[in-house]
């Protein structure tokens, strides 16, 4: 895999840099959301956990997937700032089941 920043911008605000990415995966299916993650986090020079992937979209029939992800200062401004259900997707917060 081949990862590629489109386009990186630091947002202050919200204490995280937002960048837009190419990965190309010519020889495999599309990546999964951990495996980016890992590309992304090798990449920028971060730890895993801080890295959140907001969207990611491959065309049919196509080895490239195109996406946005967010890169915190601290694990912490992520589960404040981020919806739930992009925390789990991204394994940082757990599933809560029926009984609970």
């Amino acid at each position: 895999m081949e990862l590629e920043i489109i386009n990186r911008r630091d947002n202050r605000l919200f204490k995280r840099v937002e960048v837009t990415f190419r990965v190309k995966h010519p020889r495999g299916a599309t990546p999964t959301r951990n495996d980016v993650r890992n590309l992304i986090a090798g990449n920028m020079g971060v730890e895993v956990k801080r890295v959140i992937i907001d969207h990611m979209r491959s065309e049919f029939g196509m080895p490239v997937t195109k996406g946005y992800a967010k890169i915190y200062d601290t694990v912490e401004d992520a589960k404040a700032i981020e919806p739930d259900y992009i925390l789990i997707r991204n394994g940082l917060l757990e599933r809560k089941t029926e009984g609970d």
